[in-house]
């Protein structure tokens, strides 16, 4: 287990961006986990999530050229990143560029929904928190395809290894086999368990693990 991965965990607690208990997801799935990034909300909880973006990217060792983040999430996530990827490795990430989406098209100026770099002709990594549904990462696949941009992959903060309605495959899983690319985290269910079991009871444990029974991918 790498140690940015212990350190984000534990600071997804102390911040309460991690949650165990009985949660209604979205889905209307009853989940004993919450996991919520907005809560990486001050200025040291968010450096030390970049780092762990960061780390995570450079570990995967994709070779891209620019950073994407889907807006609204995505907008201070691309921006700390990218600035935290020239921090670490200067000379390797210095000149990754970086852009992310309006919801609204600019309609006076240079117009346009695209803030920072340009996406024609790079090779681009998308960054997000979650990938549940897979809706705004499909989003952000119409956007990229739009401005004729290529992705070479998606790094998101945590794969929560669970399979979509009427599927047997995680939404991690069916992102990367429809568009061909990796898809990179960093932690998944996987290691909460393996890093946090200490601190969590004996209930929590089991209803974790029943939860996995229920919604694992099965391939």
């Amino acid at each position: 287990m790498e140690s940015y991965q212990t350190s984000f965990l534990e600071s997804a607690l102390e911040s309460n961006a991690l949650k165990f208990g009985s949660f209604t997801l979205k889905s209307g799935r009853q989940s004993p986990y919450f996991f919520n990034l907005g809560f990486f909300n001050t200025g040291l909880l968010l450096s030390e999530l970049a780092t762990s973006y960061a780390k995570a990217i450079i570990k995967s060792g994709l070779e891209f050229e620019v950073l994407f983040g889907p807006a609204y999430k995505g907008i201070p996530l691309v921006a700390i990143t990218a600035a935290k990827l020239a921090e670490l490795d200067p000379e390797h990430y210095g000149n990754i560029l970086y852009s992310f989406n309006r919801k609204e098209k600019k309609d006076h100026g240079e117009g346009g929904s695209i803030v920072g770099a340009a996406l024609k002709d790079k090779k681009i990594l998308i960054i997000d928190d979650v990938i549940s549904a897979g809706t705004a990462i499909n989003e952000a696949f119409q956007i990229i395809a739009a401005e004729q941009g290529n992705v070479v992959g998606c790094i998101i903060a945590l794969d929560r290894q669970e399979t979509t309605a009427n599927s047997d495959t995680s939404a991690t899983q069916a992102v990367s086999e429809r568009y061909g690319i990796p898809v990179i985290s960093i932690v998944s269910l996987s290691d909460i368990v393996e890093i946090l079991s200490h601190k969590l009871t004996e209930e929590q444990l089991a209803s974790i693990k029943e939860y996995r029974k229920q919604y694992s991918p099965k391939n």
